[in-house]
């Protein structure tokens, strides 16, 4: 038996299929994937995420911990508020975990890991932080509700704390805003707008039931993880882990090399495997024939194994199989899928498939 989130029994209420996940018990679906994908899309739906762990880091350490600590650079985070996204590496350029950091004041930082990495996450932060001047602080006494679609913002405003409803509906994109005791974030793992509201626990079911009722549409893990596929957006331990780095995963863009002189964890394995001209690449595929592409797939060319799927399913919107993959230097634009022991017609694209309810390849 998984551990449970504050909002357990709202979704055993509802009737959701509930699965292992990240050691955690947590809804599926509530009766149809597919019309939760689609309410995400086209108008609003809601994930409880109380499974992923925020982390408040504070003290006059904290910025210098984090630029060592980080492949992406804090210092960026010149604002409160401000947030960004980076990949925490391991020596070798392996990820450790990928995250949320949000800026909230002069050396006051909170990150927001996943669920199935956030012992060893926070495991590693305090081994790298001894005798630094910083506190890292679990937040276990949070609940997390990501409310993402085109109406998202709007149909949430009403039911956000009067001390904190208008700087959220001002927040741009991968910005936070803090109220005494709610945070809202606008960041998001769907491709879609929308909110992600860190809160206390105790308080988590009556938002809840409160969004249901304003018309936003509870989904689970299936809708989150086509809709991120479609957004092109990368799972731990599937698209990267700790083995592979950022650069063979499509996650080059988090990585601050500049200044020259900051030494984050990994730099120097990763400094090695930039200039190798073997190093694999990380696309999109859309399959072209018929089949549906699955995780670990052989992906070929001319009959010959070029890499592997790490990431691959039917999209709702696209109403089309897609992949996330990576694959050897240099193949061309289209390859096969070996799909029960057959090749399988695929063209390489550029990711997203899609975002803010538009398809972004050509079909």
């Amino acid at each position: 038996m998984g551990r449970h989130t504050p909002l357990y029994s709202q979704h055993a209420r509802l009737g959701a299929r509930i699965v292992p996940f990240g050691g955690w018990d947590m809804p599926l679906h509530y009766g149809s994937q597919i019309e939760e994908h689609h309410a995400v899309r086209r108008a609003a739906g809601m994930f409880d995420v109380s499974h992923m762990r925020p982390v408040d880091i504070e003290g006059e350490d904290a910025q210098s911990f984090l630029r060592r600590l980080l492949a992406n650079d804090v210092a960026k985070l010149q604002s409160p508020g401000k947030a960004l996204y980076s990949c925490m590496l391991n020596p070798a350029g392996g990820v450790v975990d990928d995250l949320i950091v949000y800026a909230r004041g002069p050396n006051r930082y909170r990150l927001v890991v996943n669920a199935g990495t956030a012992d060893k996450d926070i495991a590693w932060m305090r081994e790298h932080a001894q005798g630094a001047a910083l506190d890292i602080r679990p937040r276990d006494d949070l609940a997390m509700i990501a409310v993402q679609g085109p109406e998202a913002r709007a149909r949430t405003e009403p039911l956000l704390p009067e001390d904190l409803r208008a700087a959220a509906m001002q927040l741009q994109p991968f910005f936070g805003a803090e109220g005494a005791h709610w945070f809202v974030g606008r960041t998001g793992y769907t491709g879609e707008d929308g909110f992600e509201i860190m809160l206390p626990a105790e308080q988590a079911p009556e938002l809840w039931q409160a969004l249901i009722d304003a018309g936003v549409q509870p989904c689970g893990l299936g809708a989150r993880d086509t809709l991120r596929l479609e957004a092109g957006m990368n799972l731990y331990g599937q698209d990267m882990d700790d083995e592979i780095g950022p650069l063979e995963s499509g996650l080059a863009w988090t990585l601050a090399w500049e200044p020259a002189d900051r030494d984050f964890i990994g730099r120097e394995a990763l400094t090695k495997l930039r200039q190798d001209p073997e190093r694999r690449v990380f696309v999109g595929l859309l399959l072209t024939g018929r089949g549906v592409i699955r995780n670990h797939q052989k992906v070929l060319v001319e009959g010959r194994e070029v890499g592997e799927i790490t990431s691959g399913g039917f999209s709702p919107t696209l109403e089309r199989s897609i992949a996330l993959a990576r694959v050897a230097p240099g193949i061309g634009d289209t390859c096969e899928v070996e799909i029960r022991g057959k090749p399988v017609a695929a063209r390489l694209v550029k990711p997203p498939f899609v975002r803010n309810g538009k398809i972004r390849i050509d079909l």
